[in-house]
Formats: C-alpha cells, structure tokens, sequence
C-alpha cells in the first residue's frame, strides 16, 4: 500500500538523484554504468543480500547460457553484467549455479565499489511532484529517478488452479536432494515443461527417481532461436542424454492441468482433457513467475501482461521510474535473460545522464563493445531464420 507524504516529511529525508531497487544481476549492471559516469548521487537498495534471488535457487540449478571469458576478441562473456568482467572467469565455471554466480555480483561490487545497501526493505513508492519518495524499513529517500531492478523471483506463480497450495513451486526448493530424501516411490509430477520443470526433472531422475512432466504446450517438441520460448540447447541435450541413458523421465503434453485434488496423502492432478495423475509426492509447480511489478504496478501501463515502456525503458506514464531486468519488453519480445538486458542498462543510465546534465562520454565503450542496443529494430519477432 502507497503511503502519503506531506510536504514537511519531504524535506526532512534523504535526497539522492537516483534509487535503484534491487541488487540482482539488473541492479548490480545498472549501477555499475551509474558509476562509470561519475555519478554519486545514487544508491542501490536491497532488502537482503547481494544477488539474493540467484541465492535461492535449488542448489543444482545452473544458468543456462553459458559463461566464456571471451572479452580480449570484444565478445562478452554472455553471464557479465559489466564490460570488464566475466563470471567465467571470475569462478571458473561455464554453467554456474545461482549460489556461484551470486558471488561473481558481489565481486562486481566490490570491485566497482558500488553504493549497495543491504537489508533496505522498500515498502513504498510515492510519486510526489517532481520526485519519488521511498519509504524503507531504514528511512525514507526522496530521488528524483527510480530504476526499478527488483525482478520476479520474489513473485511465483504459484497459484495458477485451485489446490496449487497443496504443491511446491520450484522456486521455494532449497535442492532437489533434499526434497527427494522426502518422496517415496511413486512417481513426481512436475506442473510445467519449460525451462525450470526440465531441470528440475533431470535432478530428481538423477536422483533415482521416476518424474512425469505435465505440459499444455510440450515445449521440448519444438526448436526455436529464443530459450524463453522453447528450450535452450544446453538443456535440449541434457535431456536428449537423460533418455539415451535411460533416465525415469516421462513428457506428457496437451495437457493443461485444471486442479489438484488431495484425498488420504495421495495427490490427484487433474486435467482439463479429463486426464489424472496420482501420487504420493508432493506435485512441483514450475508455472514461473507473475507479471506485476509489485510496488510500482500503479505506476505503469500494462498490455498483455507486459508493462509499456519508452524507447529509453521509463514508465510512459510515471516520469523518472525506470524499468531494469527480465520483466522489459519491446515489441513483444522479452529481454528476460542476462544478455538481454544487459544492452539496455547504458541506454538507461544514457537518458538519466542527459537529463541531469552528466558527461556521457564513458558510455562510447558501452557501444563499442555492444552493451548499448538503442535500435530494436532487431526486437522484431521471427527476426531469426538460422
């Protein structure tokens, strides 16, 4: 709930030019072009940690794109959220799990030394004339830009059909290993054969356990050049390998899952084609995450799902409140990993740089090395015919 301020509160607060909320990978990226303008007015905001959400993922998670320290040819490193590191080579991993790669974030800082503020819950956004006034569980701040970077993970869906409550979204599982000490014999069945699910049953099948995976869709089927549409190749072939070995993997697609129903610890997953699935295991929930953007919703206008932004990624209807991460769209097209994104941050900090009067010379290397993607020309669907 958006709480009033008076014009007395307004002038007793901490004043900065920028807020960023969230200290993720679009928190972390964003500040650090913040930085490279000489920009100190600014702080970033996290109610926990440095890269808490990938911190939480299961602890057999890994990115799906791979991690390469490519930066002397003038590739990026596809995990790096600045020009000037690389996950790979920062943990030696080309897939790191969520726990690594939230390390390589907090190297970030360190290394940029980035104005972060841990342990600031955000728990009001008020538009007040020119400004924002955040109030956090440390104070309030008035800021004349809001980058808004706090990303989905704290927001499941995981209450897409009645009986949900009774499963486990993904999200809230701390390792797979864990959760499987808790199953008997029968079969798990995960709701969702995206990216998540398709982990999730590989860990569990590697685990010696039988998975059935439920999916309207069945996006294992089909080939695509976006992995938030269909699956990427690198998961494509663990699962491709998971078969030729024999793994206890069952894909059931067409099926869209009405309710789940439970009767004397036995789980009754139901499908709107009348078909059912019974277990003694707790069903899993990999239906991803809602589209609202939480405290700001108000602040933006949605269309399908998506929050309407400018050319620059700003509220175009709250001037000032910036949209960072994997919730910004263009053209229909998601910029929902890493490499995405990634490209809009400068052309962010680009249009605050402008409109404060700050030398945007330091954002020439952004170009050249091609994290300034200002043309979405290329955000078109179908753009991909390989």
């Amino acid at each position: 709930m958006l709480l009033t301020v008076t014009s007395e509160e307004a002038r007793k607060h901490e004043s900065l030019d920028v807020a960023i909320v969230g200290a993720g990978a679009a928190g972390v990226g964003v500040g650090a072009v913040l930085t490279d303008l000489s920009l100190d007015s600014y702080a970033i905001l996290e109610r926990d940690v440095v890269g808490a959400s990938f911190q939480q993922w299961p602890e057999e998670m890994h990115l799906i794109t791979p991690s390469f320290p490519s930066n002397s040819f003038g590739c990026r490193d596809l995990n790096a959220v600045t020009t000037d590191t690389s996950p790979a080579f920062a943990l030696n991993r080309e897939h790191p799990t969520g726990a690594e790669y939230a390390e390589y974030l907090q190297g970030v800082v360190e290394f940029h030394d980035l104005p972060v503020r841990t342990g600031v819950d955000v728990e009001s956004v008020q538009r007040y004339d020119d400004r924002f006034v955040l109030h956090t569980s440390t104070g309030v701040i008035q800021s004349r830009f809001v980058i808004w970077a706090a990303g989905q993970f704290g927001q499941p869906n995981d209450d897409p059909f009645p009986g949900a409550s009774h499963c486990v979204h993904n999200s809230r599982v701390e390792s797979w290993s864990g959760f499987a000490d808790e199953c008997v014999e029968d079969p798990i069945v995960i709701v969702g054969g995206y990216e998540s699910g398709i982990d999730a049953a590989l860990a569990l099948a590697d685990l010696g356990h039988e998975v059935l995976v439920v999916d309207e869709d069945g996006p294992w089927q089909f080939r695509g050049p976006d992995p938030s549409e269909v699956l990427s190749p690198y998961t494509s072939q663990r699962l491709q390998d998971a078969f030729e070995h024999d793994a206890p993997i069952a894909l059931e697609d067409g099926t869209r899952v009405e309710r789940v129903d439970v009767e004397e610890g036995t789980f009754d997953v139901i499908g709107t084609d009348g078909a059912s699935f019974r277990t003694r295991n707790r069903p899993v929930l990999a239906t991803g995450f809602e589209s609202g953007l939480g405290l700001v919703d108000e602040y933006f206008e949605f269309e399908n799902g998506q929050p309407r932004l400018t050319d620059q990624d700003e509220s175009t209807i709250t001037p000032g409140l910036f949209l960072a991460g994997p919730q910004v769209a263009h053209s229909g097209q998601q910029f929902c990993f890493i490499y995405k994104f990634r490209q809009r941050f400068a052309v962010v900090a680009d249009e605050i740089a402008t409109r404060l009067d700050v030398d945007r010379t330091p954002l020439d290397e952004y170009r050249e090395k091609s994290m300034f993607l200002e043309d979405l020309s290329c955000c078109e669907p179908d753009m991909c015919d390989c």
